[in-house]
């Protein structure tokens, strides 16, 4: 067959590619989504106390109350002194202040800092630093809420209340950070601080997963006997000739091209490249179309299955179907053979 109906193989692929994970994944999402983000004069000025924000200097506002009063005991006094009671802040009760001041305090401090250096930190992790601020308050105000329901619960089946009002004040600040970082872009007029931030290109752990697709199986039985048919047949199996019918080279009247096709000063080896005629099992990385001679798709072989190649041709494999189709694999790179 001729090589010269096919289309070449990056044409094909080009013409045919669907996959949107082809897509440049680094492009900016106004390039990806095709949305344009709004200039600098189609948007609104946007006021606030300084360098600040009206959100953010609320956020600062509630964080500096809520460290201040976690320096005040968050246990009662003890109504005797025969009586043992644990005593001090959350800064001298092991480690709990870590997730009850210290995170929202590295919240606040980002906040700040992306104001005074914006080409400072601006991710914790793949977090931005809103969405830090956003786990970092509703992690404390989770923990508040599990100290402040022992109280409570303790105190109905016994009678004593052991913490103190900081424990209630506490858990109402960070519900208040909750209000001005989770739920501030749907409320205004906090939601200012978010509309017409300039688009960008997310973190890699942020970016939408991967499509998971079935192990492939492992290649069958099957190829060993399609190896066997097409195996060339050795030749002391050939039919025999008989010896009156080859030609003489001084026979007159024979042209001798006819019975010797290879001149004297040809060289065999020049001829066309000899291609494997034995038959193996190959995994394309992705779904590729199988061809016809005229380059017009017949099927598809792709990461789910294993295709049968009866032939491999060098820049690309004769793959035959399972109903009997035959046609040519052109783009092979990344191919797995089985």
């Amino acid at each position: 067959m001729s090589d010269e109906n096919f289309p070449p193989a990056s044409a094909r692929s080009a013409g045919s590619a669907t996959d949107p994970a082809a897509a440049d994944v680094d492009a900016p999402a106004s390039e990806v989504s095709g949305e344009e983000s709004p200039t600098g004069e189609e948007r609104a000025a946007q006021y606030g106390v300084g360098p600040f924000t009206i959100r953010e200097v609320s956020l600062l506002g509630v964080w500096l109350i809520a460290f201040l009063v976690s320096f005040f005991s968050v246990w009662v006094e003890a109504p005797v002194s025969s009586v043992l009671l644990p005593s001090g802040s959350v800064w001298s009760t092991g480690i709990d202040w870590v997730l009850t001041i210290g995170v929202p305090t590295v919240a606040v401090f980002l906040v700040v800092l992306r104001r005074f250096s914006p080409d400072g930190i601006r991710r914790v992790g793949s977090l931005a630093v809103d969405q830090f601020a956003s786990v970092a308050f509703s992690v404390s105000a989770v923990v508040w809420l599990g100290v402040l329901w022992t109280n409570i619960s303790r105190g109905i089946q016994t009678g004593l209340w052991l913490n103190s009002w900081v424990v209630w004040v506490e858990f109402f600040l960070m519900v208040a950070g909750v209000f001005l970082t989770v739920l501030a872009p749907f409320i205004q007029p906090f939601d200012e601080d978010f509309a017409g931030r300039p688009q960008t290109a997310a973190h890699r752990n942020a970016r939408p997963v991967r499509p998971v697709v079935a192990r492939p199986a492992a290649p069958r039985a099957a190829a060993d006997r399609s190896a066997e048919t097409f195996a060339p047949v050795p030749a002391a199996e050939a039919a025999p000739v008989a010896a009156d019918s080859e030609p003489a080279r001084d026979e007159p009247g024979l042209d001798e091209t006819a019975a010797f096709p290879f001149a004297a000063e040809e060289d065999p080896t020049e001829q066309a490249p000899v291609t494997a005629t034995q038959a193996f099992w190959a995994l394309s990385p992705v779904e590729r179309d199988v061809v016809d001679e005229n380059g017009l798709p017949l099927f598809t072989v792709g990461p789910t299955a294993w295709a049968l190649v009866i032939e491999d041709r060098g820049d690309r494999f004769v793959v035959r179907h399972e109903d009997g189709r035959v046609g040519y694999l052109t783009d092979i790179s990344g191919v797995t053979r089985g």
